[in-house]
C-alpha cells in the first residue's frame, strides 16, 4: 500500500482537475485506480480520497467562477472563442437543466451563474461520487484483467463502475424530462393568465427547478 504522499498527490490533482483544469482528474483517478489494482495503493483509500477532492476543487472552482469566471472565460488570448463557446453552452443548459447541470459542466460555470451555494455543494458532491464510482471500479477492474487477475470480483467490479455511468446517465435523462414537463406546465399557467413576452428573462440557477 502506498504511503501517505502519494493519497496527498492523488488529492491534489484531482482537486485541480475539478477546479477547472480539464484532462486531469480522470486520468489520475483511473492511474490510482490501477495502481491500486496491483496492490501498490488501498483502492477504498483512492475512492475515498478522489471523492473528497472533487468536492474541494469543487469548491475552489466556483468560488472562482463567481469573482473572476466571466472575465476569465472571455480574456483575450489562446482558445478565446472556445472558452466563450463553453460559457454559452454551460448557460444554456443551466436553462434548460437547472441544477443537475452541475454533472455536465465546468464548476466555473456553477459559480458564474451563481447557483445557490447550498445547492451546489449538495450537487457538486454527487456528480463528484458518480465520476469517482464511475471512473475508478471500471479502472481497478480492468487493471486485474488486464493483468491476468480476470477473476469474477476483478469483472464485477469493471462491470460495477459501467453500471454507475449508465445509470446516471439514464437518471438524469428522466430528471431532465420530468424537469422539462414541469417548466412547460408552469409555462403554460403563466401563458393563460397573461401573454409571454419575449424579454421575459431565464429562470435563474438557483431557483427551484
Amino acid at each position: 500500500m502506498g504511503g501517505l504522499w502519494a493519497y496527498v498527490v492523488v488529492f491534489l490533482l484531482v482537486a485541480i482537475g475539478w477546479a477547472g483544469v480539464p484532462a486531469i482528474g480522470g486520468a489520475v483517478i483511473a492511474g490510482a485506480a490501477v495502481l491500486a489494482s496491483q496492490g501498490k495503493l488501498d483502492f477504498g483509500g483512492v475512492l475515498l480520497v478522489s471523492i473528497l477532492a472533487t468536492e474541494a476543487g469543487g469548491l475552489a472552482g466556483y468560488a472562482i467562477g463567481i469573482r473572476w469566471g466571466r472575465a476569465l472565460l472571455n480574456h483575450p488570448g489562446p482558445w478565446l472563442r472556445r472558452r466563450q463557446q463553453a460559457l454559452a453552452g454551460g448557460e444554456v443548459l443551466y436553462a434548460k437543466w437547472g441544477r443537475l447541470a452541475v454533472f455536465f459542466t465546468p464548476v466555473l460555470v456553477s459559480g458564474i451563474v451563481r447557483m445557490k451555494y447550498s445547492q451546489f455543494v449538495v450537487w457538486n458532491l454527487l456528480a463528484g461520487a458518480v465520476y469517482v464510482f464511475s471512473v475508478g471500479p471500471a479502472a481497478y477492474g480492468a487493471g486485474k484483467v488486464t493483468s491476468g487477475e480476470a477473476s469474477l470480483g476483478a469483472v464485477g467490479t469493471l462491470l460495477a463502475g459501467i453500471a454507475v455511468g449508465v445509470g446516471a446517465f439514464l437518471l438524469a435523462r428522466r430528471y431532465y424530462r420530468r424537469h422539462k414537463a414541469r417548466r412547460a406546465s408552469a409555462a403554460g399557467r403563466h401563458g393563460s393568465a397573461e401573454p409571454a413576452s419575449a424579454a421575459d428573462p431565464a429562470p435563474a440557477a438557483d431557483e427551484e427547478s
